[in-house]
């Protein structure tokens, strides 16, 4: 009896030193906030894939892992030599904004890893900025095209991402460099088109100042021919003597010649006193 009961509190002595030995070897992690964590049953499923850990305490048995991901919005800058449309060398520098979706971390861990930057966005933002930049010549991307570059590119890289559980947030085309010889040719074209537009704009201008001129120049003609040929002599006859008539209405005293030869008719005031 003693031996079965002796037997018996061995058993369970050992299932509890080796309760204590899981618990005293068990893994306790804290998960910061902007982290998740997937866990790795090695006796188990393998990655469970479904339960995304949040943030906070937990306690892992020492034989499964848990892999803790960043979530945070991350930066990735690149600089690059790409072809242009005409086959010239442009250097380009990128910035790719991109953040994990949350609840995705296990398929990200499953086909990326940790290494995903480097594995995926990394070659992706290369691809599609040669892809882009490819379309374009020099003078295109130095003058007019920039904010079109920036939005294909984006747009060509936030479905690829989107595919593979990454978040694109923003492209941002930080700089292009196009060879010394191709910038100083360009700057001189461009200089030389605007020195021609702005002599365009000044003949344009001088243009409509004559044509203005000409215009008031011709009503002014027009007006002067208008009032001559309305000026008959019987009418200057008549308003001759309408004036004459209201100058004899003064008590001044004058003398008025009426009907002189050598003004037309007109009555003519030889001189008046008070």
């Amino acid at each position: 009896m003693n031996q079965k009961k002796f037997m018996t509190l061995g058993i369970v002595g050992f299932f509890l030193l080796i309760v204590l030995i899981m618990f005293s070897n068990a893994t306790f992690l804290t998960i910061d906030s902007g982290e998740r964590g997937v866990l790795f049953r090695t006796f188990g499923s393998g990655l469970d894939k479904e339960n995304i850990y949040q943030p906070g305490f937990h306690m892992v048995a020492p034989w499964n892992t848990m892999f803790v991901y960043e979530v945070r919005e991350q930066q990735l800058e690149e600089e690059m030599e790409v072809l242009s449309s005409n086959g010239l060398n442009i250097k380009v520098d990128v910035t790719a904004r991109i953040r994990p979706n949350y609840d995705q971390i296990g398929n990200i861990h499953e086909t990326f890893g940790r290494e995903y930057m480097q594995r995926l966005v990394r070659p992706e933002v290369r691809s599609a900025v040669r892809q882009v930049i490819g379309k374009f010549t020099p003078e295109e991307l130095y003058s007019t095209k920039r904010d079109e570059v920036q939005t294909l590119i984006t747009e060509e890289l936030t479905n690829v991402l989107a595919k593979n559980y990454i978040d694109l947030r923003a492209i941002l085309i930080r700089d292009i460099e196009l060879p010394e010889k191709v910038r100083t040719a360009i700057e001189e074209k461009l200089e030389a088109e605007q020195g021609s537009l702005k002599y365009e704009y000044i003949l344009t201008r001088e243009k409509q100042e004559a044509e203005r001129r000409l215009i008031e120049a011709q009503a002014k003609a027009d007006a002067n021919r208008i009032l001559s040929a309305s000026l008959s002599e019987k009418i200057l006859q008549d308003k001759g003597i309408e004036a004459t008539l209201e100058l004899a209405k003064s008590p001044n005293s004058k003398v008025i010649v009426v009907g002189g030869s050598d003004n037309g008719g007109l009555p003519l005031i030889l001189g008046g006193g008070n």
